[in-house]
């Protein structure tokens, strides 16, 4: 019984920390306006890089808005507050933009840095929850990250005033992205690694089965003849041609297993009989992962690449995108 109602009640209090968070969430709404829209015009005009700081909790806050802003085509720097103070702010330059989270707005280390900033004519954005704070009093803008209680059930932790942070610096990276027109395949030269940046650059052409792994028959071949070609290239379908070259169908080995169980003699028939004429396609150029969206939509493991005049130059098989990391 006694596991039962501890369990209750951490459930409520994990209940009453999302409501919490939530709320102050929803609550910035209504705060944003000229200052959120001033902020963001200072960073896309920034020259520089956006520095971002805070101290402790903010301050893990900060690197995060910082790495995000990196990732969305704003250069951006986070510099530890305290370390700042003994020779960090040698990277900060006079084009530089300083976002400052705190939202007591009183941080001493914070307070220490401001005369220094204001000395190198540097613009800064404060982030806090105390709009009479020695912060809001010096930076050149202030984003309102004021907030009705923590979720602490102490009211003490960092809880709904660091999500509150966290998301009002999405909200500037986000505006800014599109500010910038940064396009999927901009956003693309950030990630060139893991499955993100495959799926964003990857090609259909960097993939496909091409040479030997391509098995292309024309229509008059037998089916005997196909499977080996088929068995050859390791792959699971042919990609069958007419006089002029041109795709007219496709050959699956499941194709084949339907086939005989309706007529034993199957291997000596022409492909032209057995093919699925008029197959889905995709042509050279397009991304992989638009194959995906076609094979999962079709529901169909192999997918024949074409040129523009309807020639087979290669073969899609749903292995080759499961290990580029597409699927």
């Amino acid at each position: 019984m006694r596991a039962a109602e501890k369990l209750s009640e951490s459930l409520r209090i994990a209940r009453m920390v999302i409501k919490t968070e939530a709320e102050a969430i929803l609550a910035l709404m209504d705060r944003l306006g000229d200052e959120f829209e001033r902020a963001v015009d200072l960073l896309y005009h920034c020259e520089g890089k956006v520095i971002v700081t805070g101290m402790g909790k903010p301050g893990i806050i900060a690197r995060k808005i910082s790495a995000t802003f990196n990732s969305t085509g704003t250069p951006s720097q986070f510099i530890h507050p305290a370390e700042a103070s003994h020779g960090d702010l040698g990277t900060v330059l006079e084009k530089d933009v300083i976002l400052i989270i705190s939202n007591s707005g009183e941080t001493e280390e914070i307070k220490n840095l401001l005369p220094f900033l204001k000395h190198m004519e540097a613009k800064v954005i404060g982030m806090t929850g105390n709009l009479q704070s020695t912060l809001a009093k010096n930076a050149d803008i202030v984003l309102d990250i004021t907030i009705q209680k923590e979720a602490c059930p102490l009211g003490l932790a960092p809880t709904a005033s660091t999500t509150v942070s966290l998301v009002v610096g999405d909200a500037l990276a986000m505006a800014l992205l599109d500010r910038k027109g940064i396009k999927p395949e901009d956003y693309a030269l950030y990630h060139p690694g893991g499955s993100l940046g495959k799926k964003l650059t990857l090609r259909v052409e960097d993939i496909m089965r091409t040479g030997e792994m391509n098995p292309i028959v024309h229509m008059k071949t037998c089916v005997r003849d196909v499977l080996i070609r088929i068995t050859t290239a390791h792959g699971g379908a042919a990609n069958v041609v007419d006089d002029s070259g041109r795709l007219v169908g496709i050959f699956t080995d499941g194709d084949l297993r339907r086939h005989l169980e309706e007529d034993p003699q199957v291997l000596q028939k022409l492909i032209s009989e057995l093919m699925t004429r008029h197959p889905k396609t995709i042509e050279v150029g397009k991304m992989a992962i638009e194959a995906l969206r076609v094979m999962k939509d079709l529901r169909v493991d192999e997918l024949p690449v074409v040129d523009g005049r309807d020639h087979p130059v290669g073969m899609l098989d749903v292995q080759d995108l499961i290990r580029n990391g597409i699927f």
